[in-house]
């Protein structure tokens, strides 16, 4: 999700403490000095200067795969936190890789049970070779448990963990499915009483969930909209349509300058 920030050319004739006040400023696009304006980072941030005074920071937990852990993740939390603030977003947020893989996923769950837990599933029971919704719901519900408790998070019932839904990742051809596995997900964050909301664009989240139906409890998560190349564009985003037709549209993000930036619409 996060862009992949471009190199700095280097000023060789410039003394070293000049040179380096100049690679600084050039770490801080304009848009950072706007209100209400965040950035997200994760794992193509490794070993990378991040970007400087979000008003908020929003970190990517995995290494671009639902089953991995963001080895910097350390780091940008504590990027995150020294954050200026702003109305309406708290200071550090959380989102995560999300697949629905089946069984050609490292791992597929063949019980409603994890880690010693026995999981309420409102599909069924899962069974081996199952790659249904019973199957999916549980191996979203493992995902998110896996999230919350060995990627590294101290307190995962103190954030809002976004679910970066995207086609790049591995999914199901049924679309209920894969609403399960993201409901399976929703459902252990709230079991910690974390907040959840999505990431995706309109034409990526209808590709892999398709219409939410009301009785889902994704139909009322709050929206992150991607795909803005400006802040004006970014800004305008925050009247379009929800993922799903209960939500509201919380944030909206655009790239510059090698920076994923967020607007508020809160």
């Amino acid at each position: 999700m996060s862009a992949t920030r471009s190199a700095l050319s280097k000023f060789r004739w410039l003394p070293a403490l000049a040179a380096t006040a100049v690679l600084m400023l050039q770490a801080v696009p304009a848009e950072a000095a706007n209100a209400g304006v965040g950035n997200d980072v994760s794992w193509p941030q490794c070993g990378k200067a991040l970007p400087k005074g979000p008003a908020f920071g929003i970190v990517g937990v995995n290494n671009g795969l639902a089953n991995t852990t963001n080895p910097c993740l350390a780091t940008q939390l504590t990027w995150a936190a020294s954050s200026t603030g702003t109305a309406g977003q708290p200071k550090v947020q959380l989102y995560v890789n999300t697949a629905n893989p089946g069984l050609a996923g490292s791992w597929w769950p063949t019980s409603n049970t994890y880690a010693g837990t026995k999981v309420f599933n409102p599909y069924g029971d899962c069974k081996a070779n199952d790659v249904g919704p019973a199957c999916s719901y549980m191996y979203g519900w493992a995902k998110a448990y896996d999230d919350a408790y060995i990627r590294g998070i101290s307190n995962p019932s103190g954030y809002t963990w976004w679910l970066d839904v995207e086609t790049g990742n591995s999914w199901s051809g049924d679309k209920a499915a894969n609403r399960a596995d993201l409901e399976g997900m929703v459902a252990f964050f709230g079991s910690t009483n974390a907040k959840t909301g999505i990431y995706s664009t309109g034409t990526q989240w209808s590709q892999i969930a398709g219409t939410v139906p009301s009785t889902s409890p994704l139909y009322t998560l709050p929206s992150w909209l991607a795909g803005a190349r400006t802040l004006t564009a970014a800004s305008r985003n925050c009247s379009s349509a929800p993922l799903t037709g209960g939500g509201t549209v919380s944030l909206t993000q655009y790239v510059s300058g090698g920076f994923d930036y967020d607007y508020s619409c809160v």
